[in-house]
C-alpha cells in the first residue's frame, strides 16, 4: 500500500466531512492505538522499576503506593542533596 502525503490540516478537513458515526469511529481507533502504546510503555516501566528494586533488595510488587512514592523521591534526588 502506497502512502500519500497529506498535510496536518487537509487531514482533519477530510475528518470533518465524515458523517458523525465515522468519525466516532476514527477517534475510537486513535484511542485504542494510544491505550496500546501507553499500556506497552507501563509494562516496560514497571519491569524496569522491578529490576531496579531487585538490585536494591526490595520486591517491586510488595511495595505499598506510599513506599513506591519514597523510593522514587530517593531515586530522583540520588544524585543531589535534597533540603529538607
Amino acid at each position: 500500500m502506497s502512502a500519500i502525503a497529506v498535510s496536518d490540516a487537509q487531514l482533519v478537513e477530510l475528518l470533518q466531512q465524515l458523517p458523525p458515526e465515522r468519525k466516532r469511529n476514527v477517534l475510537l481507533a486513535l484511542a485504542s492505538d494510544t491505550q496500546a502504546r501507553r499500556d506497552e510503555k507501563m509494562q516496560i516501566s514497571e519491569d524496569r522499576m522491578r529490576s531496579l528494586c531487585a538490585l536494591r533488595g526490595l520486591n517491586w510488587d510488595s511495595l505499598s503506593e506510599t513506599e513506591r512514592e519514597a523510593l522514587f523521591d530517593e531515586l530522583i534526588h540520588e544524585d543531589r542533596p535534597c533540603a529538607k
